[in-house]
């Protein structure tokens, strides 16, 4: 990406009309007002982005902190800082209510120690209207609340709120636009999130995300290829291309691009080594996907393939889209092609009308696919989604008891599988150091699971071989036997 000097941006005119070039000139009238307060002030203003949820908001927050520390704020390790953004998730409710007690103490620390703090709030949350009303009610200390749609006008949304001084909300409930070339501040210098498309058309019935992302928008394949292209120049060597549903990236397009064809462009970008993608949906899985991923020598053999249910009844109700049977004939035909893919998923507890047959056919399904991995979930209810006013509540102590069963047999399947491996001699790559080990480290093999062994921080970013001494269930302990070049 381009870098742009914000002291060569007039800001003495009106605001260009047209983007990036509008929240340019608004960074660097932030950024202006910012170099006052720090004189007055005889110190750097410091900031603060949480994220709350998943990959998609942690890309989101990267955006976020590049703005804010390219219009001068300096990133703070606290949340007592001069001005704290939460970048929220609703996909649970107890999301929400995490976050309203986050908001009250960042208005007790605003209050008593630093009158002058900004809170800003953003994110799926952020989109439901009773949200933004209850903030507006009981949360008056707020200054700034924006949603999913307008992300990238937050030097603006500031900007306009340091002029007034009060809270300022704008939440829009739908965008076609994509803001290319915005300040990025990435977590890492060696792997890095990139957003292939926005939003999702597939509504199902507990999930409040087509409702808060807005529907299916996707990125050019020329920016996102631009995009890859300029990590790969800064060092990345892996890469995560991200939507909610990355199978049906392209159909938006002017000339459509399907996802299979989009992953074989990024593997010719030089220096990449891992490609990783996040998330597909079982009803769109193409077997031209599949047989990329299987002759490719930089896809990882890593398919996150969330299955919700294994009882065909519920997945109707679901809104899903497949049966069981149609699942596990996909999942037949990625390992005819990929026998040494890693299958993880998502699995829900409980959801509304779930017998004890139901639930059995769940746990049929996970001994059938053997998954190495799965995010499971007892079922809670979103307002505003059709499974919200479901019939058939499952009681809390039978959701409760069955989750239970789930995960057992999960963790036993997980640890047969990752067993296999132990004494094998796999690359990894060293991701950060251990903070529960001391003089260890901490990294992923191609499959996405963990590995801890000894090292120190001169291997992050680097791609070794580890030897898998113990399985530990989800994870390994190891010891370094080489480097690669």
């Amino acid at each position: 990406m381009r870098e742009i000097d914000l002291d060569k941006i007039e800001i003495n005119m009106g605001p260009p009309t047209e983007e990036p070039a509008r929240q340019y000139y608004f960074m660097a009238k932030c950024r202006e007002w910012i170099r006052a307060e720090s004189k007055r002030l005889g110190r750097a203003l410091t900031c603060a982005t949480v994220t709350f949820g998943c990959q998609m908001n942690a890309k989101d927050s990267e955006k976020l902190s590049g703005i804010l520390q390219k219009i001068g704020y300096v990133a703070a390790d606290t949340e007592k800082a001069d001005l704290v953004l939460y970048n929220t998730c609703t996909v649970r409710e107890n999301a929400n209510t995490r976050v309203y007690g986050r908001i009250g103490y960042l208005g007790r620390i605003k209050y008593r120690e630093n009158p002058q703090m900004k809170i800003a709030l953003c994110g799926c949350m952020m989109q439901e209207a009773h949200v933004v009303d209850k903030i507006k009610q009981s949360y008056p200390f707020v200054n700034l609340i924006f949603g999913t749609h307008n992300i990238y006008k937050l030097a603006e949304l500031l900007y306009e709120q340091i002029q007034s001084g009060g809270m300022v909300v704008e939440i829009e409930k739908e965008s076609g636009k994509i803001v290319e070339e915005l300040p990025s501040e990435r977590k890492f210098d060696f792997k890095a999130g990139v957003n292939i498309m926005y939003g999702c058309n597939n509504f199902c019935s507990y999930c409040i995300v087509p409702y808060v992302r807005g529907r299916e928008r996707s990125r050019k394949p020329d920016d996102i290829i631009r995009e890859v292209e300029d990590l790969a120049d800064n060092g990345v060597t892996e890469v995560m291309l991200l939507g909610q549903n990355v199978n049906s990236y392209g159909k938006t397009l002017e000339n459509p691009v399907n996802f299979a064809e989009l992953l074989q462009m990024a593997e010719q970008v030089e220096g990449i080594r891992r490609i990783r993608f996040m998330t597909p949906h079982p009803k769109d899985l193409s077997d031209d996907l599949i047989r990329v991923m299987a002759n490719s020598k930089k896809i990882c053999h890593h398919l996150h393939l969330p299955v919700q249910s294994g009882s065909s009844r519920i997945l109707k109700l679901m809104n899903r889209h497949y049966t069981k049977e149609d699942y596990l004939a996909l999942v037949a035909r990625v390992r005819a092609a990929i026998p040494d893919v890693a299958l993880t998923t998502d699995i829900i507890v409980g959801f509304p009308g779930e017998t004890e047959e139901d639930f059995m056919e769940t746990m049929d399904l996970v001994s059938r696919a053997r998954y190495h991995s799965a995010y499971t979930f007892l079922y809670s209810p979103r307002e505003g989604t059709p499974a919200a006013v479901m019939e058939g509540r499952v009681e809390e102590q039978v959701a409760g008891e069955r989750y239970n069963r789930l995960i057992g047999r999960i963790r036993d399947i997980s640890q047969e599988l990752a067993a296999e491996s132990t004494g094998k001699i796999m690359e990894v790559l060293v991701e950060e150091i251990n903070t529960k080990r001391e003089n260890f480290v901490s990294g992923r093999l191609e499959n996405n699971l963990l590995v801890h062994f000894p090292g120190d921080k001169k291997l992050l970013g680097q791609y070794v071989k580890v030897k898998l001494l113990e399985c530990m269930g989800f994870y390994y302990l190891g010891e370094l036997v080489g480097k690669n070049v």
